[in-house]
């Protein structure tokens, strides 16, 4: 009977999850898939390594239907009816946000779980729905050992410098600093990079996560320096619906002067911001480089400023750059987003091969540029897998000592 690793990322409006073969070293993909919930309808969609769909299902909730429940139950009810056979090894859970304490993955038992669960407030769109994930897989396989892998704890090593807010410093002792989000697909995309350009991966790379959250790092020899996104994921670059850097100022203002309730502001700053916010038209930015509104112009150039500024920021936290890689929804896939995002920055030493870069090469800088550029895809799950199964064998030499 084989043996299995399955994977769980559990987002606000959606579930990636995937299976992997774990008598395969790295692990091998063998089906993954996408629950989502659009308008009235949900939908699941899985698909083999080779992105043949498998199987598809579409329904029409009830009212007293909870999205994240309802599709888990279907999500492992399909995993259990496709491999009636093989026995899950493991379960590897994406969580948000680690806090200060877990700087690696860790195997869930109840004390950990208590733990994740006073860190909601931090990250209020994503930390619930992905410890509902554990708990479904929890009573699921109750005897398989479910794995935390967070998102923050590839920052952890943040010198003081990026890692601290100018508060009193008592605040910073009891948790409020610089934590940093998309950690994973952070490792994930630096392990690549070694992979395709070693040295350039051994030196100064900013990595550009571009998707409907959005962050930028600056990386070190495979170390992360500095991360856009700060205490909250609602920090940094604008995104799809949370509104980025705003100066704490207009946060007194709205609550003093215009009288908006926490709960109203913390709606608004969380989903109705961002490029949402600024188009009024959506948070889709295929839907934004379709639209002729003036809007949808103005939020787009919003958010590639915003990037350009924090690509010079984090270059001079690394004295100098020798990499950059796009990775995420936008950064992997529109062309007229990295074109404009590198426009004119051939004083920081880029040069764009344009050609390469409309056609989504894996390298889109020319061959005299300073700067390397790359396109990586990025696989939160890919590397989800692979923690959770090397936790998992430590974890056995261990016990065998």
């Amino acid at each position: 009977m084989n043996r299995q690793i399955v994977t769980l990322n559990a987002g606000s409006s959606s579930i990636k999850f995937a299976v992997f073969d774990e008598d395969v070293r790295p692990p091998t993909l063998i089906a993954s898939g996408l629950a989502q919930s659009v308008g009235g309808a949900r939908h699941i969609l899985v698909r083999d390594r080779a992105a043949v769909a498998l199987h598809e299902e579409q329904w029409v909730p009830s009212e007293a239907s909870a999205f994240h429940a309802d599709a888990l139950r279907r999500v492992l009810a399909w995993r259990t009816g496709a491999f009636p056979d093989a026995r899950v090894a493991v379960v590897g859970h994406r969580v948000v946000h680690g806090g200060a304490h877990f700087d690696r993955p860790v195997v869930v038992n109840d004390d950990v779980l208590a733990e994740l669960a006073a860190l909601e407030p931090l990250a209020p769109l994503h930390q619930s729905h992905n410890i509902a994930g554990i708990f479904a897989a929890r009573a699921a396989w109750p005897d398989v050992p479910q794995v935390a892998c967070f998102d923050t704890a590839f920052h952890r090593g943040h010198p003081f410098v990026h890692d601290v807010f100018a508060l009193p410093r008592s605040f910073y002792r009891d948790g409020v600093r610089c934590y940093g989000f998309h950690g994973l697909s952070y490792e994930y995309v630096m392990g690549r990079l070694r992979a395709i350009a070693p040295r350039e991966a051994a030196g100064r790379v900013v990595v550009a996560h571009l998707g409907n959250g959005a962050s930028m790092c600056a990386i070190l020899n495979g170390a992360s320096v500095a991360c856009t996104m700060g205490f909250s994921s609602l920090d940094g670059l604008p995104m799809g619906t949370r509104c980025g850097r705003l100066d704490p100022g207009v946060i007194l203002y709205l609550l003093l002067e215009k009288k908006l309730g926490v709960a109203e502001l913390s709606e608004m700053l969380w989903t109705e911001s961002g490029l949402k916010g600024l188009s009024g038209i959506s948070n889709d930015m295929r839907e934004l480089e379709a639209s002729d509104q003036p809007q949808a112009r103005e939020a787009i150039d919003y958010f590639v400023s915003r990037v350009r500024y924090e690509l010079g920021g984090l270059a001079a936290a690394l004295d100098g750059l020798d990499a950059i890689v796009f990775c995420g929804g936008v950064g992997e896939n529109s062309w007229s987003i990295r074109d404009r995002v590198l426009e004119g920055m051939d004083w920081i030493g880029i040069k764009v091969d344009r050609t390469a870069n409309r056609a989504g090469a894996e390298r889109i800088s020319s061959a005299g540029s300073g700067v390397r550029v790359f396109v990586i895809r990025t696989d939160e799950e890919a590397i989800i897998a692979q923690r959770a199964v090397e936790l998992l064998a430590l974890q056995v030499f261990l016990t065998a000592r």
